[in-house]
C-alpha cells in the first residue's frame, strides 16, 4: 500500500504545471542556500555572532558587536 513510481511522477508534473520550472529552480536555490547557511552556523566555533549581508550574488560577512548607547544617563 505504499505509493508507486507512477504516482510520484504524477504529483511531481502536477507540482511543475502549478509553479513552472523557474519559480520551482529559485526555491530549490533558496531551500539550499538555507540549509548551507544553517550548517556553517552550527559548524562555527566562534561565541561573536556573524552577519551576513547579501548584496547583487555576493556575501558580505561580518562579525557583530554590541554598541553601548552613551546617552542613557
Amino acid at each position: 500500500m505504499g505509493i508507486s513510481i507512477w504516482q510520484l511522477l504524477i504529483v511531481l508534473l502536477i507540482v511543475v504545471m502549478l509553479f513552472g520550472t523557474k519559480r520551482l529552480k529559485n526555491i530549490g536555490g533558496d531551500l539550499g542556500g538555507a540549509i548551507k547557511g544553517f550548517r556553517k552556523a552550527m559548524e562555527t566555533d566562534d561565541d561573536k555572532p556573524s552577519v551576513t549581508k547579501e548584496s547583487g550574488g555576493q556575501t558580505y560577512e561580518a562579525e557583530a558587536h554590541k554598541v553601548e548607547d552613551n546617552n542613557k544617563g
